[in-house]
């Protein structure tokens, strides 16, 4: 079937839409090699039908968007791995293809996000959850500029810029997407009621309130217990619809490459992340195709998806 009917900005008018959940444990899941620096980037570029196969697999589930694998591509970091500048281009225009496969042979619509992730995704440090990297908002728009361009020339329906951890970096990418006039949404990371910087979160809400290009707004990768707090400070500060993608609580140690799971599971209230206002709802890392079927169940039922369970309440 046709990839999507529409613009994704038109259907979170009439509804809620589901994301798909966390790419890097899928393709873990499915035996692939994540280490290095590349992560997922090194799956995309050496084993494409895994990601292919990811992508499959939460469409099956149930999941409506499709977010691609280019989080941790970036020039400066592939060039560093000896790519050319063609060929990681290449690699960020196959990204958008294979979802776009997968969304085309799904049994209902999907749409294609093509990820932009931040500054920090590309040092591979761990610094997306720190922020403050000592950069211009100017330098990191020239950062983010070639990316994002690369990644329209492959089509997606909408551009996903993700897990950011600070104001300035939003406001950087706000200036890239306002020359392109490309629709995006604009998810940050938090902690503790704050962006990972530190930053109040009204305030940092505030700068993509009225981006006629953001078509929603809110949180990714964090604890689920911080996502209602962060979608009410959103709704205080824009009529956008807004967006939850939570990790399953666990807290990433970069210095080991590990995560650092919570004694008990993390429970996901999406029922009052709907009532705040979210529209785009879904899962970051460790958040598998089991649970997308479980929240694409929750919020439409009676599809004829399998539903396992999970804290939906």
């Amino acid at each position: 079937m046709p990839r999507a009917s529409g613009p994704l900005a038109e259907a979170l008018r009439h509804r809620t839409v589901i994301l798909d959940g966390g790419l890097s444990n899928q393709l873990a899941d499915q035996g692939c090699d994540l280490s290095g620096g590349l992560w997922t980037g090194r799956v995309l570029a050496e084993r494409p039908d895994q990601v292919e196969a990811a992508h499959t697999a939460y469409a099956r589930a149930g999941a409506e968007v499709l977010i691609t694998a280019g989080y941790q591509v970036g020039y400066e970091a592939f060039a560093a791995h000896g790519y050319d500048r063609a060929a990681t281009t290449a690699l960020l225009h196959r990204g958008v293809a294979l979802a776009a496969r997968a969304a085309e042979a799904a049994d209902h619509e999907v749409w294609v996000a093509a990820s932009v992730g931040p500054y920090g995704a590309v040092r591979a440090d761990g610094s997306e959850y720190r922020g403050r990297y000592g950069l211009s908002v100017r330098e990191l728009a020239a950062f983010h500029r070639p990316r994002i361009e690369a990644l329209l020339d492959a089509g997606p329906d909408v551009l996903a810029v993700e897990t950011l951890p600070d104001p300035d970096e939003a406001e950087a990418v706000l200036a890239v997407l306002a020359e392109t006039g490309a629709s995006a949404w604009l998810a940050y990371t938090v902690a503790d009621g704050r962006t990972r910087s530190g930053a109040p979160l009204r305030e940092a809400f505030a700068l993509a309130a009225d981006a006629p290009e953001i078509i929603a707004l809110g949180v990714n990768c964090c604890d689920p217990a911080e996502v209602l707090p962060a979608l009410e400070e959103a709704a205080a500060t824009t009529r956008k619809p807004l967006l939850a993608y939570p990790n399953d609580g666990s807290v990433w140690d970069a210095a080991t490459h590990t995560w650092h799971t919570p004694a008990t599971p993390a429970p996901w209230p999406a029922r009052a992340w709907h009532r705040a206002g979210a529209r785009l709802i879904g899962g970051c890392c460790r958040i598998g195709p089991a649970a997308i079927a479980a929240l694409a169940g929750a919020v439409h039922p009676g599809e004829g998806r399998d539903t396992p369970g999970g804290d939906l309440a």
